[in-house]
């Protein structure tokens, strides 16, 4: 047999499946960090833009920037599963972003806001009833670690907002689990291109907003040079790329686990917006960061041990 024909020697097959592994953890970290910091560079857009021309100017910038990258990879355009990928980008983009803007315009951004960051609990109970997909043994503590350090997070027992913003909010976080189910299901009956479905999603879910933007009155955007830089940054970096890694993320792992690990980025918003701004961290604030942050650890060691025992398993005698 010649030399090319070979196949991989264990030990790089070994590590091949060790960065495949690996693969989903690195794309939930550059996440959580990117958008978590995307929410002090949203406060700041928005004092160049009104909120729902600024949703629609950033999702069609990400609707270029992702066909642009199809273009260039070579890879096809055309839509596959237009019923679904419609359903995705309506409920995932355009109901999102409508309902998450308009929870900050009614309530600021304050706790309102991170009111959609109970999209996990939504998603679990989502995936349980339409996916089938069950916590067991030491999830339960991860699950429960993480969801109790949101709550202390958001402090819904002192939220002095109104309740239809708090309803905004959570309306907001139902459309993201909606559309987070949509894509394990459709995921789960068809292959799909999932860059082109990012892209379709984007460019679908951006139409509501462009009629949005264009009906609601609202003051004229300030093109500036620095608003066309923190533009082009939300929409190629926040926008584009991280809708496409949580794409990617939900097609390796479980809805409830990614949804649960994307609890990182609030945890991020909070750590940078205190240390940028210079204000007092609240000790109930930091003890929430440690439930999530343990939590996130403890689903992390979970899935290393569950990895480790399917490649012992599958290990010839």
């Amino acid at each position: 047999m010649p030399p090319s024909a070979r196949p991989p020697s264990p030990p790089a097959t070994s590590r091949l499946s060790s960065l495949q592994r690996w693969l989903p953890l690195l794309a939930l970290a550059v996440l959580s960090l990117t958008w978590g910091y995307t929410w002090v560079l949203a406060k700041q857009g928005l004092s160049y833009a009104p909120p729902f021309a600024f949703a629609a100017e950033r999702c069609v910038g990400g609707a270029i920037a992702l066909f642009a990258a199809l273009k260039l990879m070579g890879r096809p355009l055309r839509l596959e599963a237009p019923g679904p990928t419609l359903g995705i980008a309506l409920t995932q983009v355009a109901g999102f972003m409508v309902f998450q803007t308009w929870a900050l315009v009614e309530g600021g951004p304050g706790k309102t806001a991170v009111l959609i960051f109970t999209m996990p609990i939504w998603t679990l109970l989502m995936a349980w009833l339409v996916l089938g997909e069950r916590i067991r043994g030491g999830q339960w503590l991860a699950a429960l670690s993480t969801l109790g350090g949101l709550l202390l997070i958001i402090e819904p027992w002192d939220m002095h907002a109104s309740l239809f913003s708090k309803f905004l909010g959570v309306m907001a976080a139902l459309c993201w689990a909606t559309g987070t189910i949509l894509i394990k299901r459709l995921r789960a009956g068809r292959k799909v291109d999932l860059l082109a479905l990012t892209a379709w999603q984007m460019a679908l879910g951006a139409l509501p907003l462009v009629l949005l933007a264009l009906l609601v009155p609202e003051r004229p955007t300030d093109w500036s040079l620095h608003f066309v830089g923190l533009l082009g940054f939300m929409s190629v970096v926040s926008t584009a790329m991280c809708w496409w890694l949580w794409i990617y993320i939900l097609d390796r792992v479980p809805a409830w686990e990614a949804s649960l690990s994307v609890l990182g980025t609030p945890v991020v918003a909070i750590l940078s917006s205190r240390l940028q701004l210079g204000e007092d961290f609240k000790l109930l604030e930091v003890a929430g960061i440690v439930l999530i942050g343990g939590g996130l650890l403890l689903l992390s060691l979970l899935g290393w041990a569950s990895a480790r025992r399917v490649l012992q398993a599958r290990r010839p005698d």
